[in-house]
C-alpha cells in the first residue's frame, strides 16, 4: 500500500526509482540484499517491507523478527557498503501505548507486543549500523487505495451492516499513505543534501481521534447516518496482541529540517476518500 504510493510519487517527480516486491527480493537473505543494492546503487533505500500481522506475531515472533529485525539490519549493512541512505518505516507499537500526550521522537520505548518488539529491533539495527545515514520514520493507522485497511473495511461494512460497534478507547492518527510517501521523499532529499540529521522522525497525521470517531467520519463521507456507528470498548474485541490505547505521536523534528508535519487527519481523509472509495467500490 505504502510502496505503491511511494513509487507513484517518485514517478510524478521524474525521479528514477526501482520497486522490488517480496518476490523480487527476500530482505532476510543478506547475500540477496547486498546483491540488489550493489546492482542498483541507489542514493536512498526505503524499506516498506514488514511483517504486519500483529496477532500472528504473538505466536510466530521468531519469524516476524527475521523480517522486521534481521531484514532492516541486512539493508543497513548493504547501504553501509555503498554509502546509501536508509529510510526504515516503523510503528507506534514500539511505545507502551499508555501515554496521555503525544509521544516525542525521543520518548522511551516499551513495546507490549511481539510485533512492537520486532519493529523496535529493526529500528535499533538501522541506527546501530548506520548512525549517520539511518532514518527511522514511525507511522500508524495507515490507509490508502493500494491495499486492505480500516477505511476500506468500514466502507465495505457500511453497505452490508445496519449498525457497527467500533472501539472508542484507542486514540491515534489516521494517516494516508500518499501523505506519508510525500514526507519520505522529502526526508530523502533532505538527507542527501545534508539538511536532515539521521535518527527518528514521526510520520503520522495531525490531530487525533478514535476508531469510532474515524468510522463516523467515514459514514458522513459516504452520505450515511453516522449514528449507525456505536461506541464500544476494546474489551469487546479481545485480540492475541494488545493494542495501544494511545498512539498519538509528536512531530517536532519536521520543522527543524524545514518540512511541515503531515496535515490534520480529517483534511487528508476528505481528499483521500474519493480515491479510496473508488478502489473499494470500482
Amino acid at each position: 500500500m505504502l510502496g505503491k504510493d511511494l513509487l507513484a510519487r517518485l514517478a510524478a517527480d521524474g525521479e528514477q526509482s526501482v520497486g522490488l516486491t517480496r518476490g523480487d527480493l527476500d530482505i532476510t537473505d543478506p547475500e540477496a540484499v547486498h546483491g540488489a543494492v550493489a546492482q542498483h546503487r541507489p542514493d536512498v533505500v526505503v524499506n516498506c517491507a514488514a511483517w504486519t500481522a500483529v496477532d500472528d506475531a504473538e505466536t510466530k515472533e521468531t519469524e516476524a523478527l527475521r523480517i522486521n529485525g534481521d531484514g532492516p539490519r541486512n539493508l543497513a549493512a548493504a547501504c553501509a557498503r555503498t554509502g546509501a541512505k536508509l529510510l526504515q518505516v516503523s510503528t507506534d507499537y514500539v511505545f507502551a501505548g499508555d501515554g496521555t500526550s503525544p509521544y516525542p521522537e525521543d520518548a522511551p520505548t516499551a513495546p507490549k507486543s511481539a510485533y512492537g518488539r520486532t519493529k523496535l529491533a529493526g529500528e535499533r539495527a538501522v541506527r546501530t549500523v548506520l548512525p549517520d545515514a539511518g532514518y527511522v520514520v514511525r507511522t500508524a493507522w495507515l490507509y490508502g487505495a493500494g491495499g486492505g485497511n480500516f477505511v476500506r473495511t468500514m466502507i465495505k461494512l457500511e453497505g452490508i451492516k445496519d449498525t457497527l460497534d467500533v472501539v472508542d478507547d484507542q486514540r491515534g492518527q489516521p494517516t494516508w499513505t500518499v501523505d506519508l510517501a510525500d514526507r519520505l521523499v522529502r526526508l530523502g532529499h533532505c538527507a542527501l543534501a545534508g539538511a536532515a540529521p539521521a535518527g527518528i522522525y514521526h510520520g503520522t497525521s495531525g490531530g487525533e481521534t478514535t476508531w469510532y470517531g474515524l468510522t463516523r467520519e467515514i459514514f458522513r463521507l459516504l452520505g450515511a447516518d453516522p449514528d449507525r456507528v456505536r461506541p464500544t470498548s476494546s474489551d469487546a474485541y479481545v485480540r492475541p496482541a494488545p493494542r495501544p490505547a494511545y498512539s498519538v505521536l509528536g512531530h517536532d523534528r519536521w520543522p527543524a529540517i524545514g518540512v511541515d508535519p503531515i496535515r490534520d487527519w480529517r483534511e487528508a481523509l476528505h481528499e483521500a476518500f474519493p480515491i479510496v472509495l473508488a478502489a473499494e467500490r470500482p
